[in-house]
């Protein structure tokens, strides 16, 4: 196991298999810049499946047990059934899951099941259409995500968690309703406070909405109680329905900054391996990789990286007295969230 100046050990490892989305989301990957001109990343320049698999089993000696697919939009990657049955073979990872927008579900949940994939997390802001098709920035409805969510169901790809971001004056006056739509199904809905993500996205203080704030809402008409964590480093607060019909969570990196327990290193789609959603710069480890680096040298390489590990930004956001002058970050689309 290695472990960071702070002592974090590394858990967690997000790979992004590709730069490309079917979706705008304003706080991710605004249409007015990702438009049809917009050059993503050449083919030569991802990580082959080969490639992902043989870095994604070095982590795991190093002491990864969860693996997460994220994009992007992950199911744009052709064929990625077989990088999931290649990453389901390392014997180390005991969580092996996938975060979608849900639109191209449908008809990939029984090969990812088949595949060797256990769960998975789909993205969704709001059942109301008009907000939803603002949000996603395409102008698509909920049908096809709610019908991707309902057949993962039926394949067995659970538990299933819905992932919602809460902008102020967008959607957070629909987050009652989400709660109660998936409540009594087995689904966790984990409610996200609104992220200054990337550099693209305008983000302000006053657009967050709270998590207390957000838990008090659903508690006034549907009663919870706090849960203990699953683990050290998981992400959301966990409360639960008191009539025992489930739980939802809060990710309230904002509000109540988690940097103190990350287990997280990310995985670029281009191979270079960040250790904050928030950092400016990561270490490339395909350019070695293809350059004749020896599994040892690779090892050395990530365990030299996360042993200087120093990063804390939600933490230090809140010291921040002018964002506009804070360091590039990395944009959410090219490291997932």
């Amino acid at each position: 196991m290695i472990t960071d100046t702070f002592g974090r050990p590394l858990r967690d490892l997000r790979i992004s298999v590709t730069d490309r989305c079917n979706f705008r989301c304003p706080y991710c990957m605004p249409a007015e810049i990702f438009g049809e001109s917009y050059q993503f990343l050449p083919k030569d320049e991802l990580l082959t499946f080969e490639e992902t698999a043989r870095l994604a089993r070095l982590f795991a000696q190093l002491g990864v047990n969860k693996i997460r697919l994220t994009g992007g939009e992950p199911l744009l990657r052709v064929d990625l059934h077989l990088l999931v049955g290649m990453l389901a073979d390392i014997p180390e990872i005991d969580d092996f899951t996938l975060t979608t927008n849900g639109y191209l579900l449908p008809q990939q949940v029984q090969q990812l099941k088949d595949a060797g994939l256990q769960r998975i997390t789909v993205s969704l802001d709001t059942l109301d259409d008009d907000i939803f098709k603002q949000m996603n920035g395409r102008g698509f409805g909920t049908q096809r995500v709610l019908l991707g969510i309902e057949r993962a169901a039926a394949v067995g790809l659970s538990p299933i968690k819905i992932n919602a971001v809460v902008q102020k004056g967008v959607n957070d006056h629909t987050v009652v309703d989400l709660a109660r739509h998936f409540k009594g199904t087995g689904h966790i809905v984990r409610f996200i406070e609104y992220m200054d993500v990337g550099n693209r996205n305008g983000w302000k203080w006053d657009q967050v909405v709270p998590a207390a704030e957000i838990v008090s809402r659903i508690d006034a008409e549907m009663p919870l109680e706090p849960v203990d964590s699953n683990y050290r480093g998981e992400v959301a607060r966990r409360y639960r329905y008191r009539d025992g019909q489930g739980e939802i969570g809060v990710i309230a990196s904002v509000t109540q900054p988690f940097c103190g327990d990350c287990t997280r290193a990310r995985i670029s789609t281009d191979g270079k391996v960040y250790t904050c959603l928030f950092a400016g710069n990561g270490v490339s480890l395909r350019d070695p990789m293809r350059a004749g680096a020896s599994d040892d040298d690779l090892r050395e390489l990530i365990s030299g990286i996360w042993g200087r590990r120093t990063d804390r930004y939600s933490e230090e956001r809140t010291e921040l007295s002018d964002l506009e002058n804070a360091p590039r970050k990395i944009e959410m689309y090219q490291i997932g969230g």
